[in-house]
């Protein structure tokens, strides 16, 4: 879209305020979804590997003594049958280890091995690196500014 095709929509936005909330919650969406198709192609290019390994690997990262599979697909907000097959292809390459969770013998609990602690740290320096490269032409006080207001939104949300 072009900056002419943007100020269009601005002045949409502020002429038509019946749908300014679906224009904005777009809007939104739209920008994560150019951010996260970067993301997806640089890992696959760059990695070999991709965005939802990565999520993966970031929640166990999170955490010293791993996660069950339950809490692993509720903390990245996806299914059980999602999660395990992406945990099979982490444990197969040596990046996770599965063990039977001794309170719950039905479920397993997955963990970050050395190797695969090692590449997250690796993979997660290349994705701060994408995301500040997507971010670096909007002026720095626009960022605090949009961060502050997108906060505030969050805690309206929730």
């Amino acid at each position: 879209m072009s900056k002419n095709e943007d100020n269009v929509e601005t002045a949409k936005i502020e002429t038509r305020p019946d749908v300014a909330d679906l224009r904005l919650w777009v809007r939104l969406l739209d920008c994560a979804k150019i951010i996260e198709k970067r993301l997806r192609r640089n890992f696959q290019e760059q990695f070999d590997t991709t965005l939802p390994r990565f999520d993966v690997m970031a929640a166990l990262d999170r955490v010293t003594d791993g996660l069950n599979m339950g809490a692993l697909s509720r903390a990245l907000l996806v299914s059980n049958g999602n999660v395990t097959a992406i945990v099979r292809q982490l444990h197969e390459q040596g990046l996770v280890t599965s063990q039977l969770d001794p309170e719950d013998r039905r479920s397993a609990i997955v963990a970050l091995t050395p190797a695969g602690k090692a590449l997250f740290a690796t993979l997660a320096a290349a994705h701060h690196q994408w995301v500040r490269d997507a971010l670096q032409d909007f002026p720095v006080d626009r960022r605090k500014q949009l961060l502050t207001l997108l906060t505030e939104l969050k805690s309206h949300l929730r």
